[in-house]
């Protein structure tokens, strides 16, 4: 296939995106799977062509109306309900692609292969993705869904002598769990390949861990062509082998003192931002979530020794609350407690200081 005719194709999704999205907007599942059948076409004479066409709507159509849904979640145009109603309308959207390329798919597998998220993600949707993708490439996929115990996904290896694993994570507070199941697989002897956007900008933190990384399915895809290499030694690494950083013991003080920064924190946002004193009991339980993310964020860029992950989640958080008609400054007295908190610890400052110029800017 000429880059022209996949340019060709890629313009002709414009109006099934739109259409697409209207239909996850209002929560019409009937109406999503019938724009997703009209894209992949009635005709086509070659499974090969048709296998290409399946993969086109997964990757062109379902997942960027997707990631809108995200944003508009993210920028207050749709509630939390919406959301969840769009992914699973999304979700169906996936399954109606893969029953109708089903007899497309090569006869003989390349290779059996796992997909999991790791323990504690429940974002699902992408991990799914990719496993469609594999399978229309001619791999046989165990995918095995939203948050896995590593012990299990390890145990599943093993009884599949599979060729490789691939995990999946959006939340960048389960780097450290993602960690632990990349070293566990390696340790079982086998290939591990990281993907989404919990391993951070061109997967860093995947590397960190010694995983493979692939930036979506086409890449992962790419990745299993090459025959990925076992790991040489099988052995569990514990964290400090990849991440020597970790032994100032800086993230392991934030993780056991987190639920005491975060009542120190509370106290002091409340006395240092005195609107909160005509807060309702829904809003002030939602300021005590938000402190308990941003001490979670902390300890993982700890973790991962990243001041760039908590200023990103600070800018994220920062918009999420100037799009519901919060003050972003509140943000200010938070990172401010913290700071007095843990002035003894460098690292600690060194990613709080950052985090405090984004919000000025």
């Amino acid at each position: 296939m000429t880059g022209g005719e996949n340019n060709d194709f890629t313009s002709s999704l414009a109006s099934p995106r739109e259409q697409l999205w209207q239909a996850l907007h209002e929560g019409d599942e009937t109406s999503a799977v019938a724009v997703v059948r009209r894209a992949l076409g009635a005709d086509i004479p070659t499974a090969e062509q048709m296998r290409a066409a399946g993969e086109r709507v997964l990757l062109e159509l379902i997942a960027p109306v997707q990631e809108r849904l995200g944003a508009a979640w993210a920028a207050n145009d749709i509630t939390v309900a919406q959301e969840h109603a769009g992914t699973a309308i999304s979700e169906r959207c996936v399954s109606a692609v893969a029953d109708a390329t089903a007899s497309a798919r090569p006869g003989t597998p390349a290779g059996r292969v796992v997909v999991a998220c790791v323990d504690g993600e429940w974002h699902a949707l992408p991990a799914r993705l990719v496993s469609e993708v594999l399978r229309l490439r001619g791999w046989r996929v165990d995918y095995l869904g939203a948050q896995v115990p590593t012990e299990h996904l390890v145990a599943h290896a093993r009884y599949t002598r599979t060729r490789a694993v691939l995990v999946s994570s959006s939340i960048e507070t389960l780097l450290p769990a993602a960690h632990n199941a990349i070293s566990s697989i390696q340790g079982a002897g086998f290939p591990v390949i990281a993907g989404g956007a919990a391993f951070g900008p061109q997967g860093r933190y995947a590397r960190l861990m010694r995983a493979e990384w692939a930036a979506d399915a086409r890449g992962a895809a790419a990745l299993l062509a090459g025959n990925p290499r076992r790991p040489g030694t099988l052995a569990v690494r514990p964290p400090e082998a990849d991440l020597p950083h970790l032994g100032d013991e800086e993230y392991t003080m934030v993780r056991r003192t987190g639920r005491q920064l975060v009542k120190q924190a509370l106290a002091d946002v409340e006395e240092g931002f005195p609107e909160m004193r005509w807060y309702s009991r829904y809003q002030n339980e939602r300021t005590a979530e938000d402190i308990e993310h941003i001490v979670n964020y902390l300890a993982t860029a700890l973790y991962v020794d990243s001041p760039d992950l908590f200023a990103r989640f600070i800018t994220w958080t920062a918009d999420i609350l100037a799009a519901r008609g919060v003050p972003p400054r509140c943000l200010l007295a938070a990172l401010d407690s913290l700071l007095n908190q843990l002035k003894d610890f460098p690292r600690v400052f060194g990613i709080l200081d950052t985090a405090r110029g984004v919000i000025h800017r």
